[in-house]
């Protein structure tokens, strides 16, 4: 079983430029929390392979993504599965985790996914547009993400890149849940600022939506943010289904929804210990 004190690594890259977005103000805020429960000690991703030792869980925040050091997420997964320590979010998951094949895979399913194919072959599959946006098939964060004419798609299709038709909706939101639990949502409601988020109330089928793809994901434990957007008729397709290291625009939410979302993690983070002990 493990401590009273759980004694956590906690994996983020505080000096990260995110777009629109700062990284280690939010990390900084939750470990400072998380340390009237756990001893906690950060690092570097590229650092957490040697660091494992010690811990009695890892707990990987706002790494930044796994594309600019690869290398270093192999050698820490491979260490992670050699010692038994327990990853938190659990390194099983089947969204961006593991990269983008899910958009194909619930493509195929007939999912309300954003169409996406991955060969030029399979253009005709989705709806007819004049441009198109194509992205790694290993990507995060919108790197590498560009925007297309139709005529280019064909010729970039080379099995690294996926392609989707330019979608013209009128706002991103996304759900933020934890153990399966929904704990708040965030929409921006000027499709060309995604970072500059308001609280928003989602009903009974928003929320539905966007459990279901959470179910999908099969995580018994850890954060997940269900990204979508609105089409101009009203239906929500998926963006992304991030379950690696999700931001969490905790600045976007008032003290108590934050000090609400500490507490989840927090009791999250004991049942995981618990399970795992």
């Amino acid at each position: 079983m493990p401590s009273a004190r759980a004694r956590l690594l906690y994996v983020t890259d505080l000096a990260y430029p995110a777009r629109g977005r700062r990284y280690c103000d939010e990390d900084v805020f939750l470990t400072s929390r998380l340390r009237e429960s756990f001893d906690l000690a950060l690092c570097h991703p590229r650092d957490a392979a040697a660091l494992l030792d010690g811990f009695d869980a890892v707990v990987t925040r706002n790494s930044g993504p796994v594309l600019y050091h690869r290398d270093a997420h192999d050698a820490f997964r491979a260490r992670a599965g050699a010692t038994g320590i327990p990853v938190y979010n659990p390194l099983t998951g089947r969204g961006d985790m593991a990269g983008k094949q899910y958009l194909l895979d619930l493509t195929a399913a007939g999912e309300a996914v954003i169409p996406t194919v991955d060969r030029a072959e399979d253009l005709h599959r989705l709806p007819r547009a004049e441009r198109y946006v194509v992205k790694p098939r290993r990507g995060a964060d919108s790197v590498g993400l560009r925007v297309v004419s139709a005529a280019e798609v064909p010729d970039l299709l080379d099995g690294d890149l996926l392609a989707q038709p330019l979608v013209d909706f009128a706002h991103e939101l996304s759900f933020y849940f934890v153990d399966h639990a929904f704990q708040y949502a965030l929409y921006a409601p000027d499709p060309d600022r995604r970072w500059q988020l308001e609280p928003f109330r989602p009903g009974p089928d928003d929320l539905a939506f966007a459990r279901r793809f959470v179910e999908w994901n099969t995580l018994a434990h850890g954060i997940q943010r269900v990204d979508a957007c609105r089409t101009r008729d009203g239906e929500l397709l998926l963006v992304e289904l991030e379950d690696h290291n999700p931001y969490l625009s905790l600045d976007a939410l008032d003290d108590a929804g934050r000090d609400a979302f500490v507490a989840a993690m927090t009791a999250s983070l004991h049942r995981f210990l618990d399970a795992h002990g």
